[in-house]
């Protein structure tokens, strides 16, 4: 059914001392962690829902809507920033790490958001941003004013240019963004100064954590969300904050198409894993299992797993999986090789198809092969299709699963936003990341005929970003009860992972014998057995049914006593 806005009313206030919230009970199998299984639903706060009409998502509006994500069947929500911020790159420039900025809410309704999660059997997960702060923060506000010397600087990386008079940068670093990762001042006296680093935004001063000082505030950072009763920190730009000595020259252009192929002197740096040692220990003095989760982008998935040895984080999140195409090889590849690569640290592998920052899967299926960001709608039957099949594939694979606000609708990216609605800051700027990342954050649809489709109070309000009228038959209120709606598979299949023995949790796959183009494992229990096949060709294929049909990503047929799965598709069985 259709969520209605709850009270939004907020709660007294509480005292900051104290936690505001209680950990939730762990789910069954504690001793080995709840995470090592969760599905956990990534919520992107401006477009999720919007509960006082301004067009823009809130805490408030993503309370209301924490009994459609109970029923739909996850284990935890992970929020993306909600901090007070100038929203220069919508949030990830954050200015004041213990506020929540006006336009999501305030304080009081992250404790009441908390609290009713922890209610209804969902944990919180809440997005750290330590690589950078905004260039509005405290200390770097300070640190301009006071000039050369200040001991603020330090906490950042100010530098002299090169050049005569200093009007080169410090090196070659590029910005993710695009250009120059770095940005002359101004000095007090109006002279042009030293240059900071920022690698993604000039909004978006880099930290420098060789002082002491940054790891202090973020040991104090980590303690207040803790008390606040967070279950754990997804944590941005996770292999980002220690820089190499010196700062070195990298001697090329085009650096970012060097990203993900070698370890580079700004990203993957050895030391940023004393800093989740460190992390681990506060995690691990409170109660009811937290967890820390890297965002970390590294050349191979086996230096991933560096990043959850046993005394470091929890979970990493797996983009080698995520940028694999809809090829059965290449899928079974890089499962066996993020298999193989966790089992040593004894952490679960993760998998993950769509998120905030990539073109969503329905897309990028429904076009060839070519990365993670696609500007071309592509064959959307054809993507949903295969987006389908490659969610039951992702559910029945050992580990935790991570699924995107909208994926579980079938919402295609959006990809022809005019130019003037966008708000993606790489889109304004030259040879960054492909600024086209609005297309997967447009405002999901609850229900109604006409935009914004149930995302705010009132029908025909705003919406941040236009929403396409086609999505008026995506809504949640239309796909609820209908057996055949993307939705309703994604019910279905959540519920039967959590049901299933030999789903979830676990570290290997058993893999049987098929045709080319197919893909067919078998996962075990003690009480009982588990087979997913998968279709990734253009033709139907005929097999032997290996147990009862459990779940299919579309309709099976039976011929000579063989089923046949459709092209692009895949079905569970138990056997």
């Amino acid at each position: 059914m259709t969520q209605n806005l709850a009270d939004t009313s907020r709660p007294a206030a509480v005292p900051a001392a104290e936690p505001t919230a209680e950990p939730i009970a762990t789910n069954a199998g504690a001793s080995r962690g709840w995470w090592r299984d969760a599905v956990i639903y990534q919520v992107y706060p401006r477009s999720f829902a919007d509960g006082n009409g301004d067009g823009m998502g809130d805490l408030p509006g993503v309370r209301s809507r924490l009994p459609y994500l109970r029923d739909l069947g996850v284990d935890a929500v992970w929020l993306s920033p909600f901090y007070a911020s100038p929203q220069a790159d919508a949030g990830y420039d954050v200015a004041d790490y213990r506020a929540v900025d006006p336009m999501f809410g305030t304080l009081l309704d992250a404790d009441a958001l908390i609290r009713d999660a922890h209610q209804l059997g969902l944990r919180i997960i809440v997005d750290l941003v330590p690589n950078h702060s905004s260039d509005q923060h405290e200390w770097f506000q300070r640190a301009l004013r006071e000039g050369p010397g200040s001991p603020l600087r330090e906490r950042y990386h100010f530098r002299p240019g090169k050049g005569a008079q200093g009007e080169l940068p410090p090196n070659d670093w590029e910005s993710i963004f695009g250009g120059p990762a770095w940005t002359r001042t101004v000095d007090p006296d109006g002279t042009p100064g030293d240059w900071y680093l920022h690698l993604f935004a000039p909004e978006q001063p880099d930290f420098n954590w060789e002082n002491p000082a940054v790891a202090d505030e973020f040991r104090s950072i980590l303690r207040f969300w803790l008390d606040m009763g967070v279950d754990g920190f997804r944590i941005d730009v996770a292999h980002g904050m220690v820089k190499a000595p010196g700062l070195p020259d990298l001697g090329s252009h085009d650096q970012l198409k060097l990203l993900g192929n070698d370890v580079m002197p700004f990203f993957d740096q050895d030391g940023v894993h004393e800093i989740y040692r460190a992390w681990r220990k506060i995690l691990d003095e409170y109660p009811g299992e937290r967890i820390g989760v890297a965002e970390a982008w590294t050349p191979t998935v086996q230096r991933t797993a560096n990043y959850v040895r046993p005394d470091e984080l929890h979970q990493a999140f797996n983009f080698q999986y995520l940028g694999t195409h809809w090829d059965a090889a290449a899928l079974r590849e890089v499962i066996d090789v993020s298999l193989d690569a966790m089992r040593p640290v004894d952490a679960p592998a993760t998998w993950v198809l769509s998120n905030h920052d990539v073109t969503r899967h329905a897309t990028r299926f429904a076009n060839p092969p070519g990365g993670t960001q696609i500007r071309t709608a592509g064959d959307r039957e054809l993507g949903l299709r295969r987006a389908r099949a490659a969610t039951l594939l992702m559910l029945a694979l050992p580990g935790s699963a991570y699924l995107y606000q909208g994926e579980e609708l079938g919402l295609p990216d959006v990809t022809d936003l005019p130019d003037e609605v966008r708000q993606d800051p790489s889109f304004f700027r030259q040879a960054g990341q492909d600024g086209f990342r609005d297309g997967c954050r447009v405002p999901i649809p609850w229900s109604g005929t006409e935009a914004p489709y149930g995302f705010g109070p009132t029908p025909g309000g705003p919406s941040w970003l236009p929403q396409p009228a086609s999505w008026a038959e995506l809504s949640v209120e239309v796909q609820t009860g209908d057996p055949t709606s993307t939705l309703e598979l994604y019910r279905s299949a959540l519920a039967v992972r959590r049901e299933h023995p030999a789903l979830g949790a676990g570290t290997a796959v058993s893999w049987l014998p098929s045709a080319e183009g197919v893909l067919a494992f078998r996962r075990d229990s003690a009480a009982g057995s588990f087979v997913c096949t998968v279709n990734t060709t253009p033709e139907p294929v005929r097999i032997a049914a290996p147990g009862r049909l459990l779940l299919a990503s579309a309709e099976l047929a039976v011929v000579d006593g063989e089923s046949v799965l459709p092209t692009d598709s895949a079905v569970w069985w138990a056997v």
